[in-house]
């Protein structure tokens, strides 16, 4: 059955009047400026759906657990000790329930792809599962049975620190040697076939946790897939980064590697202006997660610098503390105007409207970051659609870049969700939710209890 819009947004912008005619998960042809037909299932706004540049799905399942103010002051550090104790007691089936439920609710919040930097790779005593995909696999279930298009990132993780300190007791699930590691990629690569759409890149996952030489083996294995890796994220990392080498991170990356549109480089939150142009000049992607960011406290990021020297981002939930595309977009300028204590400050130009332009970058940077080639709702595109719900008040009497104004500040709701042709989401829940939640809830006691 055709899908007939009211108004959708293609990337020559709103056009009234189009009809999707959808062919084994994608768009086999549109028709714009017509009526619609009595066989046509009928919706009133359409959007694309965004990619999710960054996501650790497990972390779901502590959402709110590490808000309780410590002895000393809390920042990030504090807080990965709480995330530690919390992954100590994981088994495979939990972290499949809690990936399962984060992921569902990513698609009912306007993501269809999942850009997942996994991590947690052994037993809860530092120990490989007898099967090195173990739960590589598990990630790979979560995307299938949820439907979302995933990326699936696996992560070399070797040490605590700066110059190959040993790791800690606290990452004993995480840590690779070189060879576990081309491993790895190789199971990741066998269980992402199994999810249509599905596609493997690497992740080292920052400086402090690779040394140099790891930094080359690992990046050596990528070919032409994305690269992502943490980067100045914390002050204290910056600090860390120049005793041991005397730069700065994100110096450090695109001094010694060939940093180009493959690279997705998470959070760069503390740049200076050298670093800044430099990292647009390179056309890598700036994975930014701002309401991570904000929870965790790391800083602000240049975006409005970044933006001026023509730098490309993605949006990503990072630590799913909160699940919310719009609120990814509208926290991004929040922070710009709290810094800056003026509005609108990324819209770039007189009479842009500012949703439209954080949208815009969002599309395109985590289409790019996810080795996803072309983005929006066009012919021949992978059929990744999000209907926003025209029976929510704050979208009456919008047109235009007004409609994506008020999802974005305003909390406009989400109706259904089409990934690769198939509906998952449908009145704003996702169509296996019940389910889903059910067995999340179950999973979840048993690690509190």
């Amino acid at each position: 059955m055709p899908l007939w819009f009211q108004t959708a947004l293609l990337p020559r912008g709103w056009i009234e009047g189009v009809r999707l005619h959808l062919a084994g998960g994608s768009i086999g042809r549109m028709e714009t400026g017509v009526e619609a037909n009595s066989d046509d299932e009928r919706h009133a706004i359409a959007i694309p759906g965004l990619c999710n540049v960054h996501s650790h799905g497990f972390q779901r399942g502590m959402a709110g657990l590490a808000e309780v103010r410590g002895p000393a002051g809390d920042n990030f550090w504090t807080w990965r000790e709480v995330m530690y104790r919390f992954l100590d007691r994981l088994d495979p089936d939990q972290v499949e329930a809690i990936t399962t439920l984060a992921y569902a609710e990513m698609l009912e919040r306007g993501f269809t792809r999942a850009g997942e930097f996994h991590y947690l790779h052994h037993t809860p005593t530092g120990i490989p599962y007898d099967n090195p995909g173990e739960l590589t696999e598990r990630i790979a279930a979560a995307a299938a049975s949820t439907g979302i298009g995933l990326t699936l990132l696996p992560v070399f993780y070797a040490h605590s620190n700066f110059g190959g300190a040993p790791p800690t007791s606290g990452q004993r699930r995480f840590i690779s040697t070189i060879d576990q590691f081309a491993a790895l990629v190789e199971a990741s690569r066998i269980a992402a076939a199994r999810v249509p759409g599905a596609n493997v890149g690497i992740a080292p996952h920052s400086l402090r946790a690779t040394t140099p030489d790891e930094m080359k083996a690992i990046v050596s294995l990528a070919d032409d897939v994305p690269i992502h890796i943490h980067a100045a994220e914390q002050a204290k990392e910056v600090d860390d980064c120049v005793t041991w080498s005397g730069a700065r991170p994100v110096e450090w990356l695109l001094e010694h590697l060939d940093v180009d549109s493959r690279w997705c480089l998470v959070h760069a939150t503390h740049l200076t202006e050298a670093e800044t142009r430099s990292l647009a000049e390179s056309e890598a992607v700036v994975g930014l997660c701002p309401i991570t960011e904000a929870n965790l406290g790391d800083g602000i990021f240049p975006a409005h610098s970044y933006f001026q020297q023509a730098g490309r981002i993605g949006i990503g939930t990072d630590s799913n503390v909160q699940i919310d595309a719009a609120g990814e977009l509208r926290a991004l300028e929040y922070a710009q105007r709290l810094n800056t204590r003026s509005r609108n400050v990324l819209a770039e130009a007189e009479d842009h409207s500012t949703g439209r332009q954080l949208f815009d970058h969002a599309l395109a940077g985590g289409a790019q970051a996810l080795g996803q080639p072309g983005t929006g709702i066009r012919e021949g595109g992978v059929a990744d659609v999000v209907s926003l719900d025209a029976d929510d008040p704050v979208y009456y009497g919008r047109t235009g870049d007004a409609v994506l104004d008020s999802w974005v500040f305003a909390g406009g709701k989400i109706d259904r969700v089409w990934r690769a042709g198939q509906k998952v989401v449908e009145r704003g829940r996702h169509i296996a939710g019940k389910e889903i939640t059910s067995r999340y809830r179950r999973m979840i006691e048993s690690v509190l209890e």
